[in-house]
């Protein structure tokens, strides 16, 4: 897939509209977690360099489309400006008079920071006109908020109907990494193509195994999840979590999974336990009891699984196998990291919990890429491409 970057923009003594993805968590007026932040530093830096003025435009938490102070940009710009060593204006404001004179004011490599984009309802609303007011900011639009491109916001589909457009480094490296795994027609080097899928609800991805079965050569399936799929084996789960208004749905796609040659595998075994609970005794076993709920795969499933893995050369990840923030349940989860890690072929994290746990267990630098989607990720691998992704390649 193609999008243009940022060579195929002039900006040297041009304003950029920069969409990045601060949606950061805070600590009171702190920033807790700077992840994303530096995320953009790759793109802000570079347009800095090549002597364009920017704006920056980002939304922060769910305000219900007003003004919540504990939403506010301020602390990100404090700790953005902390980053780049040099001064970040803050503008109140996020569209109009007052802003355009703020803008006018940057010097050449100055950087702006607008308050939170959700502080007005038509940002969620992808109002054409608050597009428009956002355009008419700049000279140029930058897009670099990969995990917002699934959704049509103003600041996402509109305002690039309005300037010459380009993807940031971060979008640039998402969709370069990903790209490969949505191709029906995966090359041969890529081949054996592994999609290992976690987390609790089937419903939330049977799209993506759709889409996923029409790509892959193995299907790997935990978390709670699993047991879903396991209950539609007929397999006795216990007092595991299982969606009762799916079993029926995932039977008949389990069905054409082998009727298109995917191998499907499930756990072996699993770690159990009486209660959801942090302190809850855990035991291994083999088939889940009654009474006794599936809290992570089994150390038989993850050593089955890594032997399969290693011989694959393309992976892709999203979900934990399990409760992977408690230790008790965090074996799985853990084995399966370090397996992907451990891998010399394509491996892509597809953000959300999963990249989550990289961080955790100190395998991230060791995947190919850990991407900062989460459901922009699941969304592109389901879909082949994302709102955001088609509103730059248009023209006009």
């Amino acid at each position: 897939m193609n999008v243009p970057g940022l060579d195929t923009l002039q900006v040297e003594g041009r304003v950029a509209l920069v969409r990045v993805d601060f949606n950061v968590p805070l600590d009171g007026d702190t920033v807790a977690d700077d992840t994303r932040i530096r995320g953009a530093l790759s793109t802000i830096k570079a347009l800095r360099s090549s002597g364009a003025k920017l704006v920056l435009a980002s939304h922060l938490g769910r305000p219900k489309d007003q003004r919540e102070a504990k939403y506010s940009l301020l602390p990100v710009g404090a700790r953005l400006a902390e980053l780049l060593d040099d001064e970040v204006v803050f503008s109140e404001e996020i569209v109009g008079t007052e802003v355009g004179h703020l803008v006018k004011d940057l010097p050449a490599g100055g950087v702006m920071l607008l308050e939170n984009l959700r502080f007005d309802p038509r940002e969620k609303a992808g109002d054409v006109a608050f597009g428009r007011q956002l355009a008419d900011l700049a000279h140029v639009f930058v897009q670099d908020a990969f995990g917002c491109l699934h959704r049509p916001d103003a600041s996402i589909t509109g305002v690039p109907k309005w300037l010459p457009s380009a993807a940031g480094h971060l979008v640039a490296a998402e969709v370069a990494a990903l790209a490969p795994l949505v191709d029906v027609n995966t090359p041969d080097h890529f081949r054996p193509y592994a999609a290992i899928l976690g987390g609790a609800k089937v419903s939330d991805k049977m799209g993506v195994v759709e889409a996923l079965a029409r790509r892959v050569d193995h299907l790997f399936i935990g978390g709670a999840m699993a047991t879903t799929f396991l209950a539609a084996q007929g397999v006795a789960v216990g007092a595991s979590r299982v969606e009762a208004d799916r079993v029926e749905s995932t039977a008949a796609l389990l069905a054409r999974l082998q009727q298109r040659g995917v191998k499907v595998h499930l756990p072996v075994d699993h770690v159990v336990a009486e209660t959801f609970a942090e302190n809850a005794p855990a035991r291994v076993v083999d088939a889940i009891p009654e009474g006794m709920m599936a809290l992570d795969i089994g150390p038989a499933t993850v050593s089955a699984w890594s032997t399969l893995l290693n011989r694959c050369q393309a992976i892709f990840w999203n979900g934990p196998m399990g409760v992977f923030e408690w230790d008790a349940f965090s074996g799985g989860t853990r084995g399966i990291a370090e397996a992907v890690a451990a891998n010399t072929g394509l491996t892509v994290v597809g953000g959300g919990d999963s990249a989550a746990a990289a961080v955790r267990f100190g395998i991230a630098d060791r995947i190919r890429h850990v991407s900062t989607g989460g459901g922009a990720s699941l969304e592109f691998i389901e879909q082949g491409d994302l709102v955001g992704l088609a509103a730059l390649r248009k023209k006009g």
